[in-house]
């Protein structure tokens, strides 16, 4: 999959051309209909996703950003697994907020070798103050001669899938619910870094991961799945503040322990699957309780692991989605 990162680079890319655009935060069951959209044509188009990079309420409205189901990086990485031809990730700041809707689509018109047709949801907004309309966009379809999708939300249990609904059950750990949203297992993708090293000295060395991710589930211990250099392995994770070790209580840490493994991969990107949750983060007494309770997990964790290890492997990092 080729990554794109100005609209004039969509030259690049052979015609005709289908079109998903989108911020595409999580990439839900919603999302996937809008590209499947754009991937189910009846000519033989390449697709091109088009989503930007920081999601624009964190530019035109920060204090109003949600916290990101998935970062840049991360959505990429999901989108590329749906065998997309091209992603275009388009840097969104203030001047470009002010593009108008007009403006925004013919640019991506002239650009595009035939394009032969955009899909979008059904109540997408662009532009400047997002006055372009799905209304707008047919017109200008018509003016310009490409093919208008309008794609209709998806509906679970007769709620309408959307980033928010994901992010909430998220957060009150409903990941079931959450993967049913997704159309795939909730995972954060993190970048292993340098710790303390407390783990190791009580026999148990896990990798701290600075996650990509910002909305995590709730504080404890889960027995977890983890996919390092693409290969997978199954592990424990704890989310929280590390109460017996930390002084002061400081930020949420995710903190994984994989089974069998010894290699060095500081620097390296992991993503993890939150399999089953065991228990709620705790102060203990000391570090030899800690190590004794870190025990139980490991083997409750260990046990869990290997009663689905024998369902179909997930592929790069997580299951394979369903546009």
């Amino acid at each position: 999959m080729k990554v794109l990162h100005t609209i004039e680079e969509l030259a690049q890319i052979p015609g005709p051309v289908n079109l998903a655009i989108g911020v595409f935060d999580g990439l839900h069951l919603g999302h996937q209909a809008v590209i499947g959209r754009a991937m189910n044509s009846r000519t033989r188009a390449r697709t091109v996703v088009m989503t930007f990079d920081p999601h624009p309420v964190r530019v035109l409205r920060p204090e109003k950003a949600p916290r990101l189901l998935t970062s840049t990086q991360h959505k990429i990485m999901l989108i590329e697994q749906l065998g997309v031809d091209a992603i275009l990730v388009q840097k969104f700041d203030i001047p470009f907020s002010r593009t108008t809707p007009e403006l925004f689509i013919e640019s991506l018109f002239d650009a595009t070798n035939q394009l032969q047709e955009i899909c979008v949801g059904e109540g997408w907004t662009f532009g400047a103050n997002r006055s372009g309309s799905v209304e707008l966009l047919g017109s200008l379809a018509i003016k310009l001669g490409f093919e208008l999708a309008s794609v209709p939300s998806v509906e679970i249990g007769g709620k309408i899938v959307s980033s928010t609904l994901v992010r909430s059950a998220i957060e009150r750990g409903d990941l079931d619910f959450a993967a049913k949203l997704l159309g795939r297992p909730f995972t954060i993708l993190g970048t292993v870094a340098e710790g303390r090293q407390i783990g190791r000295s009580l026999g148990f060395p896990t990798a701290n991961l600075r996650a990509h991710n910002e909305q995590f589930p709730p504080d404890g211990v889960y027995a977890a799945r983890a996919w390092i250099r693409d290969e997978e392995f199954g592990g424990v994770v704890n989310i929280g503040v590390r109460p017996t070790v930390e002084v002061r209580a400081g930020e949420r840490l995710l903190e994984l322990h994989v089974f069998d493994f010894r290699t060095d991969i500081y620097g390296e990107d992991v993503q993890v699957e939150f399999l089953t949750y065991l228990r709620p983060e705790r102060k203990f007494s000391g570090l030899s309780e800690l190590k004794r309770q870190i025990a139980r997990d490991a083997d409750s964790a260990r046990e869990i692991y290997r009663k689905v290890a024998h369902e179909s492997n997930p592929g790069q990092g997580c299951a394979k989605l369903h546009p």
